[in-house]
């Protein structure tokens, strides 16, 4: 009798999911694939690479300048 009601119910269970499925109604949504565009990921690379080529033009001025002074510090001088 138990089995019978676990069979039943199980059976139901089963129809709902397929029901579900067949009116598109159920849990799952669709997901939607999205082309990427090569265009503009080709055109915004260009664009980080000139910032990046004005900020090593900005370092290479300031190195090229001699106003930058190194410190090395040994490690005798860190525990200090």
């Amino acid at each position: 009798m138990r089995a019978t009601r676990m069979l039943t119910l199980l059976l139901v269970l089963q129809g709902v999911i397929l029901l579900g499925q067949w009116t598109g109604n159920g849990p799952i949504t669709a997901l939607h694939a999205q082309v990427p565009d090569a265009g503009a990921q080709r055109n915004q690379m260009l664009e980080e690479l000139k910032t990046l080529n004005s900020k090593m033009d900005k370092l290479i001025d300031l190195l090229e300048s001699g106003k930058v002074q190194v410190r090395v510090i040994t490690p005798d001088e860190k525990a200090k």
